[in-house]
């Protein structure tokens, strides 16, 4: 029986979910304001693998939201993933973060664009068909009344900045589902499944988050 644990830390929520054969058997998340990841994290994922009645040895592989996201959050959820995987030795899955996010989508036509902020009007985004295969890379993109133009399809916008792109985004074809922020390691259970069978895995001990842009530390203003 293939127990695998997926965690996601790459946004304000912290979610984590046990799947067996790929189904998420138990999850605990909470999304706030301020990150509470590193208090949150191991604490769940303590009580996900007693809740379920197993052991740490039990489980068959751990995987990991792998980004883009906030540079904190993506290393936290990394760090404790490696962590499990060298005491267990077992194997390191990575996920997609935007796959995981735009898999909470349920259409039947169209393309999903699951977007992450960035600050300002930069957004994280890839392009997804309504099957969940990839049309066009993860970029960090500044968005303006042009994004998207060129698509006729109807296109499913999802994310936490879909508030700041509604005003430059306005064709009639695209679709903003509101309900939908943040990705969750609810619906990398599926996913992370899927690569185990392939063994599709990554070394544990190079293995890096896809930050995307490279991590700036500001100086404090005070």
């Amino acid at each position: 029986m293939s127990y695998i644990l997926n965690i996601e830390t790459a946004t304000k929520n912290c979610s984590v979910a046990l799947a067996k054969e790929g189904k998420t058997i138990l999850y605990k998340e909470i999304a706030e304001e301020g990150y509470s990841h590193a208090e949150r994290l191991h604490v769940f994922i303590e009580e996900i693998i007693s809740e379920a009645g197993i052991g740490m040895k039990d489980l068959e592989a751990v995987a990991v939201s792998q980004g883009p996201g906030s540079y904190t959050g993506l290393r936290i959820g990394v760090s404790a993933a490696k962590g499990l995987c060298y005491a267990l030795n077992i194997p390191l899955i990575a996920i997609d973060t935007l796959q995981a996010l735009a898999s909470k989508v349920s259409v039947t036509d169209g393309l999903i664009v699951p977007m992450i902020d960035a600050r300002r009007m930069e957004v994280y985004c890839a392009i997804f068909s309504a099957s969940l295969v990839k049309k066009r890379e993860v970029l960090a993109e500044i968005i303006t009344e042009s994004s998207f133009e060129d698509i006729q399809e109807k296109v499913y916008f999802v994310g936490d900045c879909n508030e700041k792109c509604k005003s430059f985004l306005t064709k009639d074809n695209f679709v903003f589902l509101d309900d939908i922020k943040y990705p969750s390691a609810n619906e990398m259970s599926a996913l992370s499944f899927d690569k185990y069978k392939k063994s599709d895995t990554v070394d544990v001990a190079y293995f890096e988050p896809y930050y995307l842009k490279d991590f700036l530390i500001t100086t404090s203003k005070k």
